[in-house]
This record gives C-alpha cells, structure tokens and sequence, in this order.
C-alpha cells in the first residue's frame, strides 16, 4: 500500500477516534491531544499496518495504549517518595520538651490500676500484658479460652474507664 493510498485511508477512517479519545479523558483539550498523538503515531508506524485488517481497530488500540502509557507516567509523576527521616512530624503528638516525671505519674497510675482490678480479671489481664498468648494463659488458669479472652477484654473495659477519669 502507497503512502497515499494510506493516507486516504487514515483521513477516513479517523472521524471515529474524537468521540472515543473525549470518552477517555473527558476533557476536550486533551482529547484534541490524543487524537493528534494517535494520528502522529499511525503515520510514524504506517509500515506496521497489515494491509485488509480492520484500520479501525488499529487505531484504536494505538490511541487507548497512548492513553494508558500516558496515565501510567502521570501517576508516576504524582508519586512522592519521602527518603528523609521522620525527626520533625507535623501532627505529632508529644511534647517539645520531655517530661519524665509526668510519664512516671501516668505510669504509676496505670499501675495502680491494674493492681485495682478484681483478681478474676487481673491475674489474665497480667499475664496477657508480659507475654503470654491467650491459649497458654487458658491452660495455666485451667479455665476456657473463650473464658480467658472474655476476661481480658473485660479488663480493658474496666482499665480504659478508669484511666479516662485522668
């Protein structure tokens, strides 16, 4: 096929592809782009056409891969890779200045707590607290798993209660 001949071809085939490149950018400027890129990349590649197939679909596959190569390298664009280290956080929470003796009140506090706990609820809640998964806590107290699991939770409750209070 002459370069004429697909260049006649190619100018009456391509009316189809401003409807199809608005349907993937909704954006009409850069539809207007993808279709001449589209264009562009048909005549640049006119040797890789096989003549008697669909020129549609050709050309359609040549402007969604532009499409998609295009939104690919976008994204990578938008992507911020943060190297540095997080000594300075915006929303962090703590104090400029530590106060070590403040942490050692709400810790003795915390402590306390715990010792206040009814024993049914305590003696897990301990153990749970240094280590001990839920199943070896169950066959120390020779008491459910369920049982054990409860009563944790139930010391949670009962600690969170009594911390909120400060």
């Amino acid at each position: 096929m002459s370069s004429i001949e697909f260049n006649q071809l190619l100018v009456s085939n391509a009316d189809f592809l401003r409807p199809f490149a608005v349907t993937l950018t909704r954006d009409n400027e850069a539809a207007k782009d993808l279709f001449q890129e589209t264009m562009y990349r048909a005549l640049a590649n006119q040797e890789k056409y096989n003549v008697g197939t669909n020129i549609k679909a050709w050309l359609y596959t040549i402007m969604r891969n532009i499409f998609i190569n295009n939104y690919r390298r976008k994204v990578k664009q938008n992507t911020i890779f943060d190297h540095t280290t997080n000594d300075y956080l915006l929303d962090y929470n703590q104090p400029s200045v530590a106060n070590s003796a403040e942490a050692n009140i709400g810790a003795k506090e915390i402590r306390g707590s715990i010792e206040r706990l009814p024993e049914i609820f305590k003696k897990p809640f301990v153990m749970y607290f240094e280590g001990y998964k839920y199943y070896e806590i169950a066959d120390q107290l020779h008491e459910p798993l369920g049982t054990i699991k409860s009563r944790i939770h139930f010391a949670r409750k009962m600690l969170k209660a009594q911390i909120a209070k400060y």
